[in-house]
């Protein structure tokens, strides 16, 4: 529990310094600098994706097929990292698939009215990159994209770019 607790509270003062770092630099924040602090957290998010996964999938049997390895992040990989599986799958067979967890570990400390909607595209850059970032180590190159409709609840929309 206590774990948990410090590693949401350390998201949160990253989200916030790599924000006040961009708007110091320049004032007042644009949509293109609002862009760089997403893609810097995302990038720290896939550097850590890439670590974990090297460290769960050490001594797993390799995967059969693409759908495999999204069962494995649902389960496995999601639970070691926000402590609970994603609540629905879904797939269209064709490379995209939706990952939808209605109580989202770093959204929960939000709160849950629509006050914050839209403050919580930052909250989830960092974990779309750590969903990219292990996908890439599995030999996956995607697009992960998050969306909030209701607070703590997420959708994580993952594209599989085909070779």
């Amino acid at each position: 529990m206590v774990d948990e607790a410090l590693f949401e509270f350390l998201h949160m003062e990253i989200v916030s310094h790599v924000y006040k770092e961009q708007q110091s630099s320049k004032g007042e924040m644009d949509n293109k600098d609002r862009a760089i602090c997403v893609s810097v957290l995302e990038g720290m998010g896939f550097r850590v994706g890439q670590g974990l996964i090297e460290r769960l999938t050490r001594d797993s049997p390799s995967f059969k097929d693409e759908l495999d390895i999204m069962k494995f992040i649902c389960k496995d990989f999601w639970t070691k990292v926000f402590r609970r599986q994603v609540d629905n799958l879904r797939t269209n067979h064709q490379g995209t698939y939706v990952l939808q967890d209605n109580k989202f570990a770093l959204l929960t400390q939000l709160s849950g009215g629509k006050q914050y909607l839209d403050q919580a595209p930052k909250y989830l850059a960092f974990s779309c990159g750590v969903v990219r970032g292990a996908l890439s180590n599995l030999g996956m190159d995607s697009v992960v994209t998050a969306e909030v409709s209701v607070m703590p609840s997420c959708k994580f929309q993952v594209v599989i770019q085909k070779l």
